[in-house]
């Protein structure tokens, strides 16, 4: 982090820049929020910016460059463009969308405090992983739940479906399409869309299953809110260090460089659970085998010092190499 203390700085106004979806303009709300909370006298201007992946929804993941490896930023490619050519200052992002490996030139400056990481089964008739019919079609777009649901059950079927949160839900009102959808708690919440485990839109009620974080691990950074920035752009590090989450910074950076050392990204089948307690930080990961799904997982845990989070990863990457 900068060690510059924003009070010794003159604020120039930001540019921040987000995609354009509904929760991504919530979230660049919550970044603008704390910003002006932390230096009222700072002027925040918002640029959107459409990624590749928002604008090819007719594309499954898979489908992307040709089967170029689908970490290479395609919900964050174009916001970077902006962040090189100085057409914004800051970057707010869903930090499970971002590469775990930057340019050299920006770095995740801060993180929000985080919002709750448990993913939800999201249903008409209220189901459980348990509860749901033999053969249930069940969608999601990512590979980690995938792995995860069909380790549970395995005569779930999953089908890739793509959109914002409003767009997927909505998908459940035709019963012949979909039996549940798989969803990350924090969205609903942002969204306003969750009460409790009830699930409203369209003036049309949904339920959601919340599921236990500590038996269905989430994916490394969600629930996170992060804020990239240049590196060599001293004032707004300083200005986002003001607003820098430390225990959030902590958890998701050791997730974060778990995937790092193993040379995974967003859509490798990874579920990280990390929890901070007096200081220490645990950390437990499930690891699919990314060519034999029918393979159980490797289940992991190490623990370690809250302030040196990414030697808690290399336990953790060490224990994996030694299985």
């Amino acid at each position: 982090m900068n060690n510059l203390h924003p009070s010794s700085l003159i604020l120039h106004p930001l540019k921040l820049g987000t995609r354009g979806s509904e929760l991504a303009l919530c979230q660049a709300d919550m970044v603008t929020e704390a910003l002006r909370a932390a230096h009222p006298q700072l002027t925040i201007s918002r640029e959107v910016i459409h990624t590749s992946g928002d604008k090819r929804l007719d594309l499954r993941f898979s489908e992307f460059a040709q089967g170029a490896h689908l970490d290479k930023g395609i919900f964050t490619k174009e916001l970077e463009v902006a962040l090189e050519n100085s057409g914004i200052d800051i970057a707010v992002h869903s930090l499970k969308d971002v590469p775990t490996v930057l340019d050299e030139r920006f770095i995740i400056a801060a993180v929000l405090p985080r919002a709750p990481i448990e993913d939800v089964l999201v249903s008409r008739d209220g189901h459980t992983i348990a509860s749901l019919p033999q053969g249930a079609k069940v969608g999601t777009s990512s590979v980690r739940r995938i792995r995860e649901l069909q380790w549970l059950r395995p005569d779930v079927q999953c089908v890739e479906i793509r959109g914002n949160v409003p767009t997927r839900l909505r998908k459940l009102f035709i019963p012949s399409e979909l039996d549940a959808i798989l969803l990350a708690k924090a969205g609903l919440e942002r969204l306003g869309l969750l009460v409790g485990e009830t699930i409203t839109i369209d003036a049309k009620t949904l339920h959601g299953a919340i599921l236990p974080c500590d038996e269905f691990l989430p994916a490394a950074g969600q629930g996170a809110i992060g804020i990239e920035a240049r590196k060599d752009d001293a004032p707004t590090l300083a200005a986002l260090a003001a607003i820098n989450h430390p225990e959030t910074f902590a958890r998701v950076t050791a997730e974060r460089e778990f995937l790092h050392l193993l040379k995974a990204g967003c859509q490798t089948p990874i579920g990280a659970l990390t929890t901070i307690d007096n200081g220490t930080l645990h950390m437990r990961v499930l690891v699919f085998d990314e060519a034999d799904a029918a393979s159980p997982p490797k289940q992991l845990q190490a623990s370690g010092p809250a302030i040196d989070p990414k030697a808690v990863a290399a336990q953790l990457v060490s224990q994996l190499r030694s299985c």
